[in-house]
């Protein structure tokens, strides 16, 4: 719905925690983005880095540092969108699962309890900021007649024609344009569906939203998104 994936790759390692005092045994290892992706087959892979952890395994909380922090550092990126503040995010969420892994108990899966770690943060790190500006909803929502219609007839399927009037890039920008004007909520739950692809219920337990809220600002989110992409191109929202 709202693009390809994109990959963005985290600039720090886990030696940069440090600064933290979260992880003094791991400096001098190579970043992150460079190291080799290992692949888990199972949860069971998890239960026993988890319960190392627990136990005060430096190296533990190293593998599940890198692991992790690339698949995080997109989400927190896609929400926040600036490289400083996702960085900050990061360390801030693994810093948290060094101190409370104790408190992990596997009512869900690990990816899950650090998803909603990071979506938290995210949401924190906005809402604490001046800089985010919301839009009415409204003004980019289809319109209806009261028999149910669309106000605005013929409907017009603009999305056909978006690679004869907009460059790929140009069509990127006005999407990243629309997806910050989201509410920081709606963005989440956009981002974790379309560009994470998480399912409903995965996304509820990522967000602490119900499985019905998520579908409604699912739902309501992609018709702003379609919404003020056509008024841009010159188009009703309808």
């Amino acid at each position: 719905m709202v693009g390809d994936k994109m990959s963005v790759e985290p600039s720090y390692s886990a030696a940069t925690l440090q600064a933290t005092g979260v992880a003094p045994a791991v400096a001098d290892r190579s970043s992150a983005s460079t190291r080799p992706r290992r692949q888990r087959k199972t949860s069971q892979d998890d239960s026993a880095l988890i319960e190392r952890l627990k136990a005060g395994d430096q190296s533990a909380f190293e593998e599940i540092f890198n692991l992790y922090s690339p698949k995080l550092y997109n989400i927190a990126q896609r929400i926040l969108g600036e490289p400083a503040d996702t960085e900050e995010v990061i360390q801030d969420v693994f810093w948290t699962v060094y101190r409370k892994a104790k408190t992990f108990r596997g009512n869900s899966q690990f990816s899950t309890w650090l998803y909603r770690l990071t979506v938290n943060a995210a949401l924190g790190k906005i809402r604490r900021s001046k800089k985010h500006k919301e839009v009415e909803y409204e003004e980019f929502l289809p319109k209806f007649q009261p028999d149910g219609h669309h106000l605005v007839r013929p409907v017009v399927d603009w999305s056909a024609t978006l690679d004869e009037q907009y460059a790929r890039q140009e069509m990127q920008q006005l999407l990243a344009q629309a997806l910050d004007q989201l509410k920081p909520v709606d963005k989440s739950v956009v981002v974790l569906s379309d560009l994470e692809g998480m399912s409903d219920r995965e996304i509820a337990v990522a967000t602490g939203l119900t499985v019905s809220a998520v579908k409604t600002r699912l739902h309501r989110a992609r018709l702003f998104l379609r919404g003020n992409l056509a008024v841009h191109l010159g188009h009703s929202p309808a």
